[in-house]
């Protein structure tokens, strides 16, 4: 098999079949390529945006729920319509008694204040913060280190801001840690800065949770709170769950939808990880599916190359060939033009992902962040696509060999 491949007269006579009909090759090798053309760049658009999503929520735990409390839309047990509820500390000590499935929770208090250094001054949101934090949304730090429980303990007057503010309050490439900065008329210590993600809810800098309460003196009260759910707990009834715990604690109608907002965050990243699985899938669809059917169009014109060269391989048979040596040669042909579209198809997807890359991946907002294919994937359906071809060439190399000589002489 392999000195046949090898063989000059048999490239010779691939060549000679192929420049005889130069268009219709062409146009099979476009139909062939297109199909892995397709599926490279649909794979690399889809793990682009599969990218993109990372980038935005990479720094949560996603299986979160956000809770706040707000005013009852039922009257319930001598409460009248209205009441105002308000979430404190003992429901977060009651919570984690109560729940396994919490694997984080992080009671949240914000404000906003002037804060001050030395000559400079702006209006940012101060939040009080627990390290749990950290854990639930992961800070990326450029100086300095997070509230760390020792603040929580001492009640620490330290404080980690964000990029802005130190660009705002501070020298360029002035060294931030151990200086101070006023905040309503409090000193403190600035121990961290960090940059901020795609997704915040309004923070600016952090203290401690228990200098908060003291400083603004909002005894067990809190704002909000984000709770981390374990691996595979069923986060839509897990949030149910939190919110009739509360309502029991509050005295609120089970029924009642208004007194506890919510966010779930796990809910909604389920939806857009449904999506892009269902995108991947389409991908493989109708990839494979416009392989094949490129696949099929080299087996359609073979059959007509067949056709057409009835008096040669008859010529070819009353000198000597056998079937085998025929057939081999059809296939060959087969799996060469096989061969020769998939690498242009490749090449081709690679060149458009970067073009897409360069157009769409970078800047402070991309919708296609490393628009990739990984080589495996790649490699692999090449060589479905080789296979394909090799397959479906036997086709085409069976009815060749089916020609008798003495029939194919009579041929005009």
């Amino acid at each position: 098999m392999l000195k046949f491949i090898f063989d000059s007269d048999t490239w010779q006579e691939i060549y000679g079949g192929i420049r005889k009909n130069k268009l219709r090759t062409i146009i099979t090798i476009i139909g062939v390529l297109w199909g892995i053309f397709l599926l490279v760049v649909l794979l690399g658009a889809a793990r682009g945006m599969e990218n993109n999503f990372k980038n935005i929520f990479g720094d949560f735990a996603t299986n979160s729920v956000f809770i706040w409390s707000q005013r009852t839309e039922k009257p319930f047990k001598g409460f009248q319509k209205g009441k105002m509820v308000q979430i404190t500390t003992d429901d977060i000590r009651i919570l984690k008694e109560e729940f396994e499935e919490i694997k984080y929770l992080a009671p949240r208090s914000q404000t906003s204040g002037n804060v001050i250094k030395g000559f400079k001054s702006g209006n940012y949101n101060v939040s009080g913060d627990y390290p749990v934090l950290d854990q639930v949304q992961k800070k990326d730090l450029i100086y300095g280190r997070f509230i760390n429980d020792n603040d929580i303990e001492n009640k620490s007057k330290v404080i980690v801001i964000d990029e802005e503010m130190y660009k705002q309050l501070y020298e360029k490439d002035e060294y931030p840690i151990g200086q101070y900065v006023i905040i309503n008329n409090v000193n403190y210590k600035v121990v961290g800065v960090y940059k901020k993600g795609n997704i915040n809810f309004g923070d600016d800098s952090y203290i401690p949770f228990t200098t908060f309460q003291q400083v603004y003196n909002r005894g067990n009260r809190i704002n909000w709170m984000m709770v981390t759910a374990h691996d595979g707990v069923d986060i839509n009834q897990f949030e149910s769950d939190l919110k009739l715990a509360l309502k029991n604690l509050h005295k609120v109608h089970p029924e009642d939808n208004r007194a506890f907002g919510s966010f779930n965050m796990g809910k909604e990243i389920g939806k857009v990880t449904g999506f892009l699985t269902g995108m991947q899938f389409l991908t493989w669809f109708v990839g494979i599916a416009t392989l094949i059917a490129g696949v099929f169009a080299i087996g359609n014109i073979l059959l007509i190359t067949v056709k057409e060269r009835t008096k040669e391989i008859g010529i070819r048979r009353a000198l000597g060939a056998t079937p085998i040596e025929i057939r081999k040669q059809v296939v060959l042909e087969s799996v060469f033009l096989t061969t020769v579209a998939g690498m242009i198809g490749i090449v081709l997807g690679g060149a458009v992902l970067f073009l897409i890359d360069t157009l769409f991946g970078s800047g402070p907002d991309p919708t296609l962040l490393n628009p990739t294919v990984n080589i495996p994937i790649v490699l692999l359906a090449f060589f479905i696509l080789v296979v394909l071809g090799t397959l479906i060439g036997l086709i085409p190399a069976y009815m060749a060999t089916l020609i008798k000589p003495i029939e194919a002489l009579r041929e005009e």
